[in-house]
């Protein structure tokens, strides 16, 4: 699943349908479903892309912290290359992140984290990918696609949303392991079926009982490619939210060509 897209809002009564288990797993997988899911990872978008980012970090008593982030992504192949550095406020100036995002089912995807303060490259284990990015309401695992292997897709509804016919599908993990890498039990998805844009998707976050709602609210074409311009990302505990993050992109440009050698650890370490 591109995973920067998913976003969503439910309705309460679609949310008490509670929390999965492998055991209890009545509804296997759906072609129907799976073939949704299949276009909307084979949707074009863009193979070399240049991007400013706000990050709006707000917690519970909503006070904001603003990041600034110029980011690049490039396709070498069937496999996806990101490069992202913080350009603000100072005490997260020159932070680098670096994603190796692997077609290849089998490959794990790399992940590097620089800390300038440390003068270290962190490696992100698999394990850690649960964790959260930069203190967002992102953990590491959202920042790469989703292999559709590893997920049982079923097709709840078709509806309408914000004047557009959306799919309601459901995303089960097929393995404990996948829970443990994303930290995520369970997630629903609306796909927009004029474009198989994922506009909306909720999660429930195994640690804690979270949920976790994307929402995007701005979808732009550029260059004759669908972008989301501006997505909320809010983790609630029942009514409550406990922490939100908005992301902002701008000045989103596609170039023909991209220079590969910005896709390296030595020029994650060496900023932009």
């Amino acid at each position: 699943m591109k995973h920067l897209t998913l976003s969503i809002l439910l309705s309460c009564s679609l949310l008490v349908a509670g929390s999965p288990t492998f055991a209890k797993k009545v509804q296997k997988d759906d072609p129907k479903a799976r073939a949704i899911m299949q276009k909307v990872e084979d949707r074009d978008d863009g193979d070399n892309q240049e991007n400013d980012m706000i990050m709006i970090l707000i917690d519970k008593n909503g006070k904001e912290r603003i990041r600034k982030i110029h980011s690049f992504s490039k396709d070498f192949g069937e496999d996806t290359h990101r490069m992202m550095f913080f350009l603000h406020p100072p005490d997260v100036k020159d932070t680098g992140f670096l994603t190796y995002d692997y077609d290849d089912e089998s490959k794990d995807d790399d992940q590097w984290l620089y800390l300038p303060a440390l003068r270290k490259t962190k490696r992100i284990a698999s394990d850690d990918k649960s964790s959260s990015f930069m203190g967002s309401d992102l953990n590491y695992a959202d920042m790469t696609s989703r292999d559709l292997e590893d997920y049982d897709f079923t097709l709840l509804k078709e509806q309408k949303d914000n004047g557009h016919k959306v799919w309601l599908i459901q995303a089960l993990p097929r393995r404990p392991e996948v829970i443990d890498e994303t930290g995520y039990k369970k997630s629903i998805v609306f796909v927009r079926q004029d474009n198989y844009f994922v506009v909306k998707a909720v999660h429930w976050v195994r640690d804690g009982g979270y949920l976790k709602y994307f929402d995007v609210k701005k979808l732009q074409q550029i260059d004759g490619i669908w972008i989301a311009t501006e997505t909320h990302i809010t983790k609630k505990k029942g009514k409550k939210t406990e922490h939100k993050t908005i992301l902002k992109l701008d000045n989103v440009v596609f170039k023909d060509t991209m220079d590969k050698g910005i896709f390296t650890v030595r020029r994650l370490e060496k900023g932009l």
